[in-house]
């Protein structure tokens, strides 16, 4: 499923005194299928276009003005009856895991915590069955722990109930904001290995937003940058990562790993450039220590 957004403008606090232009003219396509990384200082605008997607957010007369797609579909528009679009569908389509999504969970054992959406549904119960054990089965969930309550769990397990309720609602966009913050760096891998499992097996379109330059080059194949409401980068890691200095002065970083060979090669050894993760420093290294 692909997302189209055109020349998206979006304004906070509109005729108050916290106006804030988070959104300017925002323009961008992405394709069915695609893992991308959307990365940007705070308040650079991520969070307010990522609601768009399912319009948690939504363009108004006053002040802001664009067009968001969900395959070909205008979801601020009407359809071909001349309604509404349905919301409710779009966004069983569009999946958002929100920043420390273990808050939200609420029911009393694991499994009924992730039937929620699928029930609210309207599905038939062995719908739901097989819905929820699909779900909990792709993000590491045993059939043992079904019946405890989720509250009982690690950080790291109750980051992967809560990607599972998400999951149920079979979305074919799935949007994570910051799924490891909070995890300590083995949560941290696991989450996104089941990430990107979910991806590799099922052709999901996921969009990863993350502070950490580390897992964005390791695990996705297109990053987006903002910075103060605007797309100023768009490309693959290694592209989007040769920015360092336009990159620094928007407060962001890039893999430690890249700064490492950088400085590697200011000392005159022979390495590549273009290097974003531990496993191309390491061939990298192998190669010039042979």
């Amino acid at each position: 499923m692909s997302i189209k957004v055109d020349n998206l403008t979006y304004v906070y606090g509109i005729g108050t005194p916290f106006e804030k232009k988070a959104l300017e003219s925002v323009s961008l396509a992405i394709e069915s299928g695609q893992f991308v990384g959307l990365i940007g200082h705070t308040g650079s605008g991520k969070s307010t276009l990522i609601q768009h997607f399912n319009r948690l957010l939504k363009p108004t007369p006053a002040g802001t003005s664009g067009q968001v797609f969900v395959n070909g579909v205008d979801i601020n528009g009407v359809d071909a009856k001349g309604k509404p679009v349905n919301i409710k569908a779009i966004r069983q389509q569009v999946g958002l895991v929100f920043q420390y999504p273990e808050h939200q969970l609420f029911e009393m054992t694991i499994y009924k915590d992730v039937a929620f959406g699928p029930t609210n549904m309207g599905l038939t119960t062995d719908e739901i069955d097989e819905r929820v054990r699909g779900a909990l089965t792709k993000v590491g969930i045993d059939e043992a722990d079904y019946e405890k309550s989720p509250f009982e769990l690690s950080g790291g397990q109750k980051r992967r109930v809560a990607i599972a309720g998400v999951l149920a609602m079979q979305p074919d966009v799935l949007i994570l904001d910051e799924p490891t913050a909070g995890l300590d760096p083995q949560g941290s891998h696991d989450i996104l290995m089941e990430i990107q499992k979910i991806h590799d097996l099922g052709g999901i379109t996921i969009i990863l937003v993350s502070h950490n330059m580390e897992d964005i080059a390791s695990f996705v194949e297109r990053i987006i940058v903002m910075d103060q409401g605007a797309i100023r980068y768009d490309g693959t890691p290694k592209e989007v990562f040769r920015e360092v200095d336009a990159l620094e002065a928007m407060g962001l970083a890039v893999p430690q790993v890249s700064y490492l060979i950088k400085a590697l090669r200011e000392k005159g050894y022979d390495l590549p450039g273009d290097v974003t993760t531990v496993e191309e420093a390491y061939e990298a290294l192998r190669k010039l220590i042979r």
